[in-house]
């Protein structure tokens, strides 16, 4: 029951935080029977927590041992059935770790289900960390009457620091695990742990964008918003980046100057775009129409003004609140950029609801309990209200500066506009001619 009211909490925090949060892959997903969820590791605690809400079953991880440590965290993780990891990065008794294979065997003999990361810790690299042979050696040791599957199951974020911002979870295709013989100690033999390593890296590897460096991703986002003419789903998105980042590979080693060349082409494009305050969602293929413009606007604009006055107490109430939890992630923002998504959802939920509790205990003070028990419940409505107003004046504000520069600077617009159109079909020829 706890679980139950604890995962719905944190959820709804997670659609809170996501303005997208997406899932593909889902049929392959075992709703019954023994399944191990291996997933890659960007976002600290968030990653887990997309999991948990999207995997459509029970699921226990395998966690850090600190964790468990934490105040509030720690029970969290205990009453979600987490299971500690003992690293020597923590400097901790890493032959606990038997008593965790032997608890996580246990819920998988049990038909459960469990996740692990096998980067061991979260990152920000481009890709992958090595793996580690914890969850080979989980499965292998566990699948003494067959019918274990793994899944693998990647996560990519378009900015996971960014609160609402997008991520997608990306179910891979099951890995049935066949039974070995375990020595006198329960555990698989060396070689099958190796190559089944190498098998869930090379299927976790498939279902995000992999790159050797920090460079090629972010020349791929930019190629991407470049040739995109209408919102993708993100799984179509990750598709896109994975066929740019290995073209850009390939061009970097079979024609490296025509690929510089085109890579400081997309630079210097991306650079002008942001001088102008412009987004190339902001800077459609055929420019912009007059009618629908005008319309959007309009409609744009009346929603601001019927939302204003909620917006306003919203953004009241809440700015002391925002304060602290902003400047917290601000200080791990640029040596622990991974954990910036879970200090902002965690610091969230504990912050915001204190808000609510002390604005209800104040407006009682003054008109009663009745006045202030309404106070409290409107806090989130009005919580909700500003978010939704800032997200529309956001957009709002960005298409008028797109419309003023069409108007007022003609010339350098459509400059920008005749830019990215020759740059989308340098890209489209590129992938025709390489077969990418």
């Amino acid at each position: 029951m706890l679980r139950s009211v604890l995962q719905g909490i944190l959820c709804r925090a997670l659609r809170v935080f996501f303005r997208r949060l997406e899932t593909t892959g889902r049929e392959h997903v075992p709703m019954h029977g023994p399944v191990l969820f291996v997933v890659n590791h960007p976002n600290a605690l968030v990653d887990g927590l997309v999991l948990n809400c999207r995997a459509g079953r029970r699921v226990s991880f395998l966690a850090k041992e600190p964790l468990f440590r934490m105040p509030i965290l720690g029970t969290i993780f205990r009453k979600m059935d987490a299971i500690p990891v003992y690293r020597h990065v923590d400097k901790a008794d890493v032959s606990q770790n038997r008593r965790t294979f032997a608890a996580a065997r246990d819920v998988l003999a049990r038909d459960g289900s469990i996740a692990i990361f096998p980067e061991g810790r979260s990152h920000s690299e481009p890709q992958l960390l090595p793996f580690r042979t914890g969850a080979a050696r989980i499965a292998l040791g566990a699948v003494e009457s067959g019918g274990l599957q793994i899944v693998p199951a990647g996560l990519f974020y378009t900015d996971k620091t960014k609160f609402r911002s997008a991520a997608l979870l990306c179910f891979g295709a099951p890995i049935t695990v066949s039974p070995i013989p375990l020595d006198s100690d329960g555990e698989p033999p060396g070689e099958a742990v190796r190559a089944l390593t190498e098998q869930l890296a090379a299927a976790l590897g498939s279902l995000t964008p992999q790159a050797d460096r920090h460079e090629a991703l972010e020349l791929a986002e930019s190629a991407e918003r470049i040739l995109s003419t209408v919102r993708r789903d993100l799984a179509e998105t990750v598709q896109v980046r994975q066929r740019l980042i290995a073209g850009y590979s390939r061009l970097r080693e079979e024609a490296p100057v025509r690929m510089a060349r085109l890579q400081s082409r997309i630079l210097r494009f991306s650079t002008a775009l942001e001088e102008s305050g412009l987004t190339t969602e902001l800077m459609p293929v055929r420019g912009y129409r007059s009618a629908v413009v005008a319309r959007i606007a309009l409609r744009a604009t009346g929603t601001l003004l019927i939302m204003l006055p909620l917006a306003v107490a919203g953004m009241v109430i809440h700015a002391p609140a925002w304060l602290v939890v902003h400047t917290i992630a601000n200080r791990y923002q640029r040596e622990h950029a991974d954990a910036v998504a879970s200090i902002k959802t965690l610091g969230g939920l504990l912050f915001y609801p204190m808000t609510w509790l002390l604005v209800g205990w104040l407006v009682a003070r003054q008109w009663g309990w009745p006045v202030g028990v309404a106070a409290g419940l409107a806090g989130p409505v009005f919580g909700y209200a500003a978010m939704r107003f800032l997200e529309r004046f956001d957009r709002l504000a960005g298409g008028t500066r797109g419309v003023l520069l069409a108007m007022t600077g003609k010339r350098r617009f459509l400059r920008l506009l005749a830019e990215r159109r020759a740059i989308r079909d340098e890209l489209l020829a590129l992938a025709m001619e390489y077969g990418l």
